[in-house]
């Protein structure tokens, strides 16, 4: 089985994080969201990968992945161009594929399991496709799955404003190679896109069989800065922590702490776990580091309460301030202004700002 990575869109929910960089490099535990996408498929066997790239950020990608010898798998790049929907990502894909089964993943999804015993079960039955689905609140924000008794998928309909189930399809999908023919009737919907629902629904009617499998533990897409966050405080709460790096005498650390081996924390900074801090990072004294933060490379914090937050790299916060529930660019700087300042702010900032607070 080959794998099929997405790695084009806009990823307009995250400007402006996303002026400067892909949304599928936001690191999520000082990891970008695409090597948890790429690693998932290497555990499950999936080695010949390929990705589809965009319009935006595609450089960045092929930068970071490379020939994919550095993941254990070999990568193919596939151009797609303007973003005209997910069936039409996929189609970009026939030639890779060939004839075989696929599996296809969205490059900012990030799952709590193997997909291992998934793409087992799928190749034991005679599937024309399968979705991986999960129960939600909201299910009229994704495309929706109606289940036979068997389990197999009878309907699927995108962002319906009357949904008939709560099971939602998440950002993986496996296919045999029968979805291209499928792919080819898809006309744009009303909002312009070729939907990867329609696909699926093209193969429904015409008598193929759609399994459906049901998504075990947690699953974000990680479109908006409140999802990315979330997504963080769940890795960070699997974090065992490594403390690799230099804690000076007087530094408090509580909790599972992962401190990579360039990293220091100076004498009368606290950090209370989960929290990861990346290469080349100094904690200053008197900062206070809380639960479910990420510091990436290269970054220097001094007198700053930070928790919730993810700083992207880069960065240095000398601002005297409680900074929470906030993913900030790399390269920015925050400092201290004179003025009447809040006790708390909440920022989504894109990289090289320069702010004052």
């Amino acid at each position: 089985m080959k794998g099929v990575v997405l790695s084009g869109g806009r990823g307009t929910r995250l400007r402006p994080i996303t002026h400067t960089g892909p949304k599928q490099l936001v690191p999520i535990a000082n990891k970008p969201v695409l090597q948890y996408v790429i690693e998932d498929m290497r555990e499950a066997g999936i080695t010949e990968i390929a990705v589809v790239l965009g319009n935006t950020g595609s450089d960045a990608v092929q930068a970071f992945l490379g020939d994919g010898s550095e993941f254990g798998v070999d990568i193919t790049y596939v151009f797609q161009g303007a973003p005209l929907g997910l069936s039409h990502a996929v189609g970009c894909a026939r030639d890779f594929v060939g004839d075989d089964d696929f599996v296809v993943y969205l490059g900012d999804n990030i799952l709590d399991q193997s997909l291992a015993n998934v793409v087992e079960r799928f190749e034991a039955g005679d599937y024309a496709a399968g979705l991986l689905l999960r129960e939600v609140d909201n299910p009229e924000q994704f495309g929706v799955a109606t289940l036979d008794e068997s389990g197999d998928v009878v309907r699927v309909v995108e962002k319906p404003a009357q949904p008939e189930t709560n099971l939602v399809l998440t950002g993986i999908f496996l296919f045999s190679s029968a979805v291209f023919d499928a792919i080819e009737r898809v006309e744009p919907s009303e909002r312009g896109e070729l939907e990867i629902t329609d696909a699926f629904q093209h193969l429904i009617d015409d008598g193929r069989p759609i399994a459906s499998f049901r998504a075990e533990g947690w699953w974000k897409d990680t479109g908006k800065p409140e999802d990315i966050l979330e997504a963080n405080r769940f890795v960070l709460e699997e974090l065992e922590g490594e403390l690799d790096g230099h804690v000076e005498d007087g530094a408090e650390v509580v909790g599972h702490v992962d401190l990579a081996e360039t990293a220091t924390i100076e004498s009368g900074a606290v950090l209370r776990g989960p929290v990861s801090i990346a290469a080349g990072t100094v904690v200053g004294h008197g900062t206070y580091v809380g639960p479910y933060t990420s510091i990436g490379p290269d970054s220097e914090v001094r007198r700053v309460h930070i928790e919730n937050t993810i700083l992207v790299g880069e960065t240095t916060i000398t601002a005297d301030e409680t900074i929470v529930d906030s993913l900030i660019g790399a390269g920015t700087s925050i400092g201290s202004a004179d003025d009447l300042r809040p006790k708390g702010y909440r920022l989504v900032i894109g990289e090289n700002s320069n702010l004052k607070l």
